[in-house]
């Protein structure tokens, strides 16, 4: 594969507004496959303590948020986070993630997640990572697989979007290092 047109990093405060443009300018975009977050999260101000919160919960091994920065221009076009961390003998997380709407179909979002599942794997020691996705976004589950998940069923009636109880799709991948 030729070099990276993106990179992940972890968000400063300096990409506030980015952030909250970002957001905005995707909103009904995203609501269309998630939870509506409500108004407050598309503030810059709602952006800037998410940002600062998001350095807080890394060093508590809580959560791991990254932005999504074309290699050109070093322009915020997306997010993709670790959440749910579980240690112990678990040693799991969750995947989600966001990419502004103008990127979409161009492999983007898949080569993030890859950098993140190694990430994951080799920084910071993961067993598994799972993803959810909406069956009505396909393309989600797409990058997923893609970055190589395996479905492992339907998680029934999991998620409220838009009033509307939804089936996700559950995909996983497992750290090649564990592998018997």
């Amino acid at each position: 594969m030729s070099e990276s047109q993106i990179y992940i990093r972890f968000p400063q405060e300096a990409d506030t507004a980015e952030l909250a443009a970002l957001y905005k300018r995707n909103r009904e975009f995203f609501e269309e496959f998630s939870p509506s977050p409500g108004d407050d999260y598309y503030t810059e101000e709602n952006q800037l303590q998410r940002i600062i919160q998001s350095k807080t919960d890394r060093d508590e091994d809580r959560r791991y948020e990254f932005v999504i920065c074309e290699q050109e221009n070093d322009q915020v076009i997306g997010t993709v986070g670790l959440t749910f961390v579980t240690r112990g003998p678990q040693q799991s997380c969750m995947i989600g993630y966001s990419l502004d709407q103008a990127y979409n179909g161009k492999g983007y979002m898949t080569e993030a997640v890859k950098q993140l599942v190694r990430y994951a794997f080799e920084e910071l020691g993961f067993h598994r990572i799972y993803g959810e996705a909406t069956l009505r976004n396909p393309g989600s589950i797409r990058v997923l697989e893609k970055a190589g998940f395996q479905k492992e069923g339907i998680a029934r009636s999991k998620l409220k979007v838009n009033g509307v109880w939804t089936d996700l799709q559950v995909l996983a991948i497992i750290n090649p290092a564990d592998e018997v």
